[in-house]
C-alpha cells in the first residue's frame, strides 16, 4: 500500500498529570513540586499505593502553620529511629519552629530540629525514590520544593553474623558475611583499621537498584586494576542484580572457560588478607558472598588455615590439595586407558584380578565409568537439594546401595566403584567449590580422550589444559602467575608456603609501592646467652 493511503496515528496530548508524573524508566532529573498534596499523590501513584509505603502527615507549628509529611517504607526503615529522632523532634521543638518562616522551614528542620545524622536535601524525584526504596525517610513540607532525606536504614529482620557454612576451618575466626552490605564492609574494617581502606558504592540494575561496593587500600592496590574494576561495573546494563554471581558473569575476562577468574568467599579474614595483597573486594547487597579480583589459579588451593599454622604443615597440605585436584580429573581416565589400551603397564596380579572382576561386565571400561560417574553426580545433586535432615543420609545410603547393587548385577566391576568413589572424595576435598565444579566437568573430557587414545590422550589433554590456563587472564593478570610468568619474589606463597617472616614482599602484579610487608630481622632465633637458664637449672638440682 502506498504511504499516502496509510492512516496517520493521531497525536496524543498528555494530560497535566501525565506530564508531571515522573517517568518510571527515565533518569532525567525532575524537580519536586511545592504542593505537598500533589507530591504525596505522585508518590502514591508511583508506588501503586503500596501498603508498606507509610505516609504520615502532621502540622508544623510555624508562623504561619503549614502541613508536613514523613514517608518511609515499612520493613527496611528503622521505625524506632523515625519515631524517636524524627517525629518527636519535630513535634516537641515548637519553640524553635515558631521562629521559622515558610521559606526557611527546611533549613530549620535540617540544622536545628532533627536529632539524627545523615540528613541531606533533595530537589528531584529520582533522588527521592532512590532514597525511599533504600530505607531512608523522606520529609516533605508544604510550600517547599526541597525535601529532606534522613538516614534510617536498618529496619526489618536480618540474619546475625554466623560461622560460614561453605568454608569451615579448624583454626580461625568464626564470623562470616551476611546479606547486609554495610555489615559486611564493617566486618572488614574491624580487621583493617586504616583510613586508606576506601569504599566506593554504586547502584547497578535499572529495576532493582542494587548497592554494589568496591573496597581496596589506596596506595597498595594498583590504580590500573581499580580503574578497570570500576569501569566494568559501571558499564553493566541489566535490569536486576540479585546475587554476586550476576556481577561475576558480567565482568569476568573470559566467559568460555570452566575455570573461575574471580574468587568468592564468605569469610571476612580472607577478604582482608586479599585486600592487603592489593586485590579489590566487590560487595553486593543481599548476598553473603564477596567477590575478589583479580584471582589466580593457585589461590583456589589455598586455605586460610595455611596462614594461621606452621609453614611446613601448610606446604604439605597445599601439595596434597593439588594432588587431589589432579586425582579428581584423571583418575577415571587413567583406569580407562590402563584397562583398554595399556594392560602391559598394570602389574600382572592386579591385571588378573581386574580381568576376573570385569569378566561378567557387558560394557567397555568407558561406558562403565560413565554410568558410575553419572550415578554419583545424580546422588550428589540429590543430597544438595534435599533437606539437611535427609540429604546426607540419601547421598551415603544411595551410594552404598547403588554401588553394591551395580556390582552384584554385573553392570560395573568393584574396581570401578573404588576408582569413582576415590574421585568423588577427592573432589569434595578441594578447598574451593568453583574449582571443584571445573574438575567435575573436565573429568568427562579426559575420560573421552582416554577412551579414544589411551595415555596419549591423557597427556594431550593435560597439555591443552596447561595452554588454556596460560591463556586466561583476570583483570589483565596472568592466571598462572607467579608460576607463569615466573616471579621469583612471589614464589614463597604458591605451592610452597614460606613462613610469614620470609614473605617480605606483596604480590608484584597487584600492588604499586608499599610492597614490603615484613620488617628486617623478623626470623625467630633462640637467645644467644643461656647462662640464666643453666644457673636456674643448677640451683634446682
Amino acid at each position: 500500500m502506498p504511504p499516502f493511503f496509510k492512516k496517520k496515528k493521531p497525536i496524543k496530548i498528555k494530560s497535566k498529570k501525565q506530564i508531571e508524573k515522573p517517568d518510571e524508566g527515565a533518569n532525567v532529573a525532575r524537580p519536586i513540586g511545592d504542593s505537598l498534596s500533589h507530591n504525596l499523590e505522585l508518590i502514591k501513584q508511583k508506588t501503586g499505593k503500596s501498603t508498606d509505603v507509610i505516609i504520615s502527615e502532621f502540622i508544623l507549628q510555624t508562623l504561619p502553620e503549614h502541613k508536613a509529611a514523613v514517608i518511609f517504607v515499612e520493613g527496611i526503615a528503622d521505625s524506632k529511629n523515625i519515631n524517636d529522632f524524627l517525629l518527636e523532634s519535630m513535634l516537641n521543638n515548637q519553640a524553635v519552629l515558631e521562629k521559622a518562616t515558610q521559606s526557611d522551614t527546611i533549613e530549620f528542620l535540617s540544622e536545628k530540629v532533627l536529632a539524627i545524622a545523615g540528613v541531606k536535601k533533595i530537589t528531584d524525584w529520582n533522588d527521592l525514590f532512590l532514597a525511599l526504596m533504600a530505607g531512608d525517610t523522606i520529609i516533605l513540607v508544604d510550600g517547599s520544593s526541597t525535601g529532606l532525606v534522613a538516614s534510617t536504614r536498618g529496619g526489618g529482620e536480618q540474619r546475625s553474623v554466623e560461622e560460614p557454612g561453605s568454608q569451615v576451618t579448624v583454626r580461625g575466626p568464626r564470623d562470616g558475611f551476611t546479606e547486609s552490605i554495610r555489615t559486611n564492609t564493617a566486618l572488614v574494617r574491624r580487621r583493617i583499621q586504616n583510613p586508606d581502606l576506601w569504599v566506593e558504592t554504586m547502584k547497578i540494575g535499572t529495576v532493582t537498584k542494587t548497592d554494589v561496593s568496591i573496597m581496596y587500600i589506596k596506595g597498595i592496590a594498583k590504580e590500573e586494576i581499580v580503574g578497570e574494576v570500576r569501569k566494568r561495573l559501571k558499564s553493566i546494563k541489566i535490569d536486576s542484580i540479585l546475587e554476586s554471581g550476576y556481577i561475576e558473569q558480567l565482568i569476568e575476562d573470559q566467559a568460555l572457560t570452566t575455570f573461575p577468574t574471580l574468587y568468592h568467599t564468605e569469610r571476612p579474614d580472607i577478604v582482608a588478607g586479599n585486600i592487603l595483597e592489593g586485590r579489590i573486594a566487590i560487595f553486593v547487597n543481599g548476598t553473603p558472598f564477596v567477590l575478589i579480583a583479580p584471582a589466580i589459579f593457585i589461590q583456589f588451593f589455598q586455605s586460610v588455615e595455611d596462614y594461621y599454622g606452621r609453614a611446613d604443615i601448610g606446604t604439605a597440605l597445599r601439595f596434597l590439595r593439588i594432588l587431589i585436584f589432579f586425582i579428581s580429573i584423571i583418575a577415571p581416565a587413567t583406569y580407562i586407558a590402563g584397562t583398554t589400551f595399556h594392560q602391559e603397564m598394570i602389574p600382572t596380579q592386579l591385571l588378573i584380578a581386574i580381568a576376573a572382576q570385569r569378566e561378567t561386565v557387558p560394557f567397555p571400561a568407558y561406558f562403565e565409568a560413565l554410568i558410575m560417574e553419572i550415578a554419583f553426580e545424580i546422588l550428589r545433586e540429590a543430597g544438595v537439594r534435599m533437606p539437611r535432615a535427609v540429604g546426607s543420609a540419601i547421598s551415603i545410603v544411595g551410594a552404598l546401595v547403588i554401588g553394591q547393587a551395580a556390582v552384584q548385577a554385573g553392570i560395573v566391576s568393584p574396581a570401578m566403584v573404588i576408582v569413582v568413589a576415590i574421585t568423588a572424595i577427592a573432589n569434595f576435598a578441594t578447598p574451593s567449590f568453583p574449582i571443584a565444579i571445573s574438575a567435575r566437568l573436565i573429568r568427562f573430557i579426559f575420560m573421552i580422550a582416554a577412551a579414544t587414545f589411551g595415555f596419549y590422550g591423557i597427556i594431550l589433554g593435560i597439555l591443552i589444559l596447561v595452554v588454556h590456563l596460560c591463556s586466561l587472564r583476570s583483570f589483565g593478570i596472568p592466571y598462572l602467575t607467579p608460576l607463569a610468568p615466573v616471579i621469583p619474589a612471589n614464589l614463597g606463597d604458591t605451592v610452597v608456603r614460606l613462613p610469614l617472616w620470609a614473605q617480605k614482599k606483596r604480590p608484584e602484579l597487584t600492588t604499586q609501592g608499599h610492597d614490603l610487608r615484613v620488617g628486617e630481622k623478623q626470623k625467630p632465633e633462640p637467645p644467644k646467652n643461656r647462662d640464666m637458664v643453666n644457673k636456674k637449672a643448677k640451683k634446682g638440682d
